[in-house]
């Protein structure tokens, strides 16, 4: 089933919200070492700002401020990915709480990725 733009709109804003919802949760789970508030406060910046900056692509005044916001969406969700991958390498948390994350992450930067692709 296709979904109309409007519809696909609505459903990758649930998603980015959902996202948001679940890094504020893995962030929780980091430790309170000096690094883990680091890490803390750079994956919760940068992962819920896609959902944030995607609400504001589908209230765009204009087509150059829709592509500035989702650029700005494809670039926090790459800074995102980014984090999760650094918390896997530094074995601060396990492959089974990052899974999940990491998976809607990459889907999202695609997505993105895609959306911001000029046309041909």
């Amino acid at each position: 089933m296709k979904l109309s733009n409007e519809e696909f709109a609505r459903e990758l804003e649930r998603r980015t919200r959902l996202f948001a919802v679940r890094i504020i949760s893995l962030s929780g789970m980091l430790p309170m070492s000096p690094e883990g508030k680091v890490l803390r406060n750079q994956i919760t910046k940068s992962g819920t700002s896609i959902g944030a900056n995607y609400r504001e692509v589908n209230r765009a005044r204009s087509r150059a401020e829709f592509n500035s916001r989702i650029k700005i969406c494809e670039s926090e969700a790459s800074e995102t990915q980014y984090w999760l991958e650094v918390i896997r390498e530094a074995a601060i948390l396990t492959e089974h709480d990052l899974n999940i994350c990491y998976r809607e992450c990459t889907e999202l930067l695609a997505i993105f990725t895609a959306i911001a692709k000029p046309k041909q």
